[in-house]
């Protein structure tokens, strides 16, 4: 174990470790940029590739997919062949398919490549949170850097609309994807040197038919989830989430009676565990159906170009900075369910703001409640990170953030479907009577009312904003009815939870099964 000087016992991180964590960085930022960019380069590849309707909605869909569908897989893989290994593996194979799809000649080529993005970006995240907490053992480092790797998958979502609006005026579609490539190299380069290795003694054979039956109960149910939030509830997404669920039944029971299980079920019997993974999906669940809805906002109802939009959404740093650094403070002094709460009543604040947007009330309102919405999730995601992989023993780490992050995925999918529905319900009833076109989406009134002419436009227009506000308020309030619930959950369930959070109980060591110094191990005891 490396580090310098011991907090109660416990060795401390030092320069090599948060040296270590940068490096980390570069694959979270990576990842969640690669989910917004593409929104920006999708009218250049469908002019270039000339995709079919369902061929575009593959390109969009298949990385998210791969990556919810294989995360639990690789966390568990990650655990038996060492997170190190895996972490360089998954870094080249995003590498790889990241120069494949930006030179891509068809849609069914582009389509491979974003699904093998998503098998690495699936490689990658469990790998880089399980990592940290073999790093990381003094409990106040470890939530200082999962406070900086939340901060990266934020601020890659955020920075990669801008990053993606800047790379496309200037260069073709395909540079969106070899933006990736230079970090990818990095990576390779200093993680042998600078990440330690880590694999679970006694980890058993891996067991393909869970891994199988993992796979084939996500991608049902997200698929379906996605499809019933863009088409409303119809009988194949339906029957889709249901057979999804069936074979969850089905990993489930095998995960109790298998010799090597990819998940240890008995972590669900640990209060702590099992309510902070609960608490999560609802925070994702509010926190992408809202973000649903601002986005769209700022664009269709106060008229700014998708580029600018990105630029705007860049205000809500600041609070999202002062709610990090105040949690931190804290985070030794209180309990992390009074803290959780606290977060989660943020969010709710800043939901209820945005329940009285209108269509003429100024971008700072919208801000406002984006900002709250925002750092309230941000405290309550890295505090529930934190507690899931305090909980898990450090051998089940890799599983255990591959848990987590799978539940954010369901979280965001269920929040996209659920207040997505209410609040298009909400816009259909309020454009009743309006042409076809224009009652289906915002965006199709914006394009029905350039084609007629003068005051009737006008008129479409402001109805279709007003109803489309109408739609907000409707989700807004339905999300800050789910934070505040959350919030009490985590007083109720999560009270007993100290400050500073003992460790799970099980074999910690950096270095691999038979405990010898591997890698950046080994570069610093040659130093030594």
């Amino acid at each position: 174990m490396t580090g310098t000087g011991t907090s109660n016992g416990t060795a401390l991180a030092g320069r090599r470790e948060w040296t270590g964590l940068a490096v980390l960085f570069l694959p979270t930022l990576l990842i969640s940029m690669d989910i917004s960019v593409l929104f920006f380069a999708l009218p250049f590849i469908s002019e270039d590739l000339a995709p079919s309707g369902t061929q575009q909605l593959w390109i969009m869909d298949m990385y998210g997919f791969v990556l919810a569908g294989m995360l639990i897989t690789m966390g568990a893989l990650g655990d038996r062949i060492g997170r190190r290994r895996l972490l360089l593996i998954g870094a080249t194979a995003f590498g790889i398919a990241s120069v494949v799809a930006a030179y891509s000649g068809s849609a069914e080529v582009l389509i491979a490549t974003r699904a093998l993005l998503g098998l690495g970006g699936a490689t990658l995240m469990p790998s880089t949170l399980a990592l940290i907490r073999n790093m990381f053992h003094d409990a106040r480092q470890r939530k200082t850097a999962i406070s900086i790797w939340t901060g990266a998958m934020v601020g890659g979502a955020t920075v990669g609309p801008i990053v993606g609006g800047f790379v496309l005026e200037h260069f073709w579609w395909g540079a969106a994807f070899l933006i990736n490539v230079p970090a990818m190299v990095l990576l390779l380069v200093l993680a042998p040197v600078l990440l330690p290795e880590y694999r679970a003694p006694q980890a058993g054979r891996f067991d393909v038919l869970s891994a199988f039956l993992s796979l084939a109960a996500v991608l049902p149910v997200i698929y379906g989830i996605k499809q019933m939030a863009v088409h409303g509830v119809e009988s194949v997404p339906a029957l889709s989430v249901v057979a999804g669920l069936v074979v969850a039944w089905l990993f489930v029971r095998r995960q109790r009676t298998s010799a090597n299980p990819l998940i240890d079920v008995e972590l669900f019997r640990q209060r702590t565990f099992s309510a902070s993974l609960l608490i999560n999906v609802l925070a994702m669940f509010a926190f992408i159906g809202i973000t649903l809805y601002t986005n769209q906002y700022l664009q269709l109802v106060l008229g700014k170009s998708p580029f600018h939009a990105a630029l705007w959404s860049m205000a809500v740093m600041p609070a999202i900075m002062i709610a990090m650094t105040v949690s931190g403070v804290l985070a030794d002094k209180v309990r992390p369910a009074y803290l959780l709460a606290a977060g989660l009543l943020l969010t709710t604040v800043g939901a209820l703001v945005l329940t009285r947007v209108r269509t003429d009330s100024g971008i700072a309102v919208v801000l406002t409640g984006a900002a709250l919405v925002a750092a309230g999730l941000l405290m309550g995601s890295t505090l529930t990170a934190d507690l899931i992989l305090a909980a898990a023993p450090p051998e089940r780490a890799g599983s255990a953030s591959a848990l987590s992050e799978t539940g954010s995925e369901f979280g965001g999918a269920l929040g996209m479907a659920i207040l997505g529905t209410i609040g298009t319900a909400v816009y259909h009833d309020r454009m009743s009577g309006t042409p076809d076109e224009a009652h289906e989406t915002l965006g199709g009134a914006v394009a029905a009312a350039g084609r007629l002419p003068g005051r009737a436009g006008t008129e479409l227009l402001d109805t279709a904003r007003e109803a489309f506000t109408a739609g907000v308020h409707a989700a807004a309030f339905g999300a800050a009815i789910v934070t505040f619930t959350a919030a009490v959950l985590a007083v109720v369930l999560l009270r007993q939870v100290p400050a500073s959070a003992p460790a799970a109980k099980g074999t910690e060591k950096d270095g691999d099964s038979a405990g010898e110094p591997t890698g950046g191990d080994a570069a610093e005891a040659v130093a030594r």
